[in-house]
């Protein structure tokens, strides 16, 4: 498995991990190409000190965390602001809700353990974990992961929650440049597959693609010639809902794991390719 991905060439989109999982496509023999699909911009301490000061007012029943990342933004703002030792007391002192094996971790660190965690990694797998829980009249902090999270919050409200969000970071597009060569990447085959690690990554390529007429050759670039990869079911889901069906990703969120997965389906294809021929050797 180690040289699997040899004479392939990878775009990776993820900005943040991008060395690391560089370093992965090399040792299996591939070539990576880093390709920013997505910018992070993490907001001001006054706009998130304001969220920080709200969940100590409030001292909420429950306090839903959905990022690692965000978590850790909110913790070192507190402590910039000198409210760090009553942010983690109104965290520890609530039924803690988490999402992803991140935020789990970010919370072990500090000594906390969530009363509820999802079951796969989503959003969903979080909702459904929530449901044997009484809701009805708690004070509910949701730290959101970059974008809006309407679903959940009217699912809480439904409940009968009463719920505050805060946004540590938001996600944004990269500068065009930088999306027109992943596009010229993918439409040109100078890439033969494309990582992606958040859902983001792939609506700003969609959008881009879209804003230049060619959305509909994208698509069939990738169902295809391109092969996308996702690194987890969630950002899978996120592909297919912008009419991608083709779609590799490991059962487990892994950014090894992803990678394996690709060398598999390679070899998988490469297995099949050998049988197609020995089949039409023998008519």
């Amino acid at each position: 498995m180690a040289k699997r991905l040899e004479g392939k060439r990878i775009a990776i989109t993820g900005p943040r991990k991008a060395e690391e999982l560089s370093k992965i496509v090399q040792n299996m023999g591939g070539t990576a190409l880093v390709r920013p699909a997505q910018g992070t911009v993490f907001l001001d301490e006054p706009e998130l000190g304001g969220g920080i000061s709200e969940w100590i007012r409030l001292k909420p029943e429950w306090s839903l965390l959905t990022t690692g990342m965000g978590l850790e933004a909110l913790i070192n703002t507190a402590q910039e602001m000198e409210v760090s030792e009553a942010f983690m007391e109104a965290l520890a002192h609530s039924n803690v809700a988490a999402r992803g094996y991140k935020t789990v971790n970010a919370l072990k660190k500090r000594g906390i353990a969530p009363v509820v965690r999802d079951d796969d990694g989503s959003t969903e797998g979080l909702i459904r974990e929530l449901e044997g829980h009484d809701l009805s009249g708690t004070k509910v902090m949701v730290q959101l992961h970059g974008d809006p999270a309407p679903h959940l919050v009217s699912w809480l409200e439904s409940r009968g929650a009463s719920v505050r969000t805060v946004l540590p970071y938001k996600h944004i597009a990269p500068p065009d440049e930088q999306l027109e060569q992943l596009l010229g990447d993918i439409l040109e085959r100078r890439v033969d597959a494309v990582t992606f690690t958040s859902g983001p990554q792939v609506r700003f390529l969609i959008a881009h693609a879209a804003a230049a007429g060619k959305e509909e050759a994208l698509r069939a670039s990738f169902e295809r010639e391109v092969v996308a990869v996702a690194v987890g079911k969630v950002t899978a889901q996120s592909i297919r809902e912008e009419g991608i069906e083709r779609v590799i990703a490991p059962k487990e969120e892994r950014m090894g794991s992803m990678m394996v997965e690709l060398a598999k389906y390679y070899a998988a294809s490469g297995e099949q390719r050998a049988e197609d021929g020995e089949e039409e050797s023998t008519i």
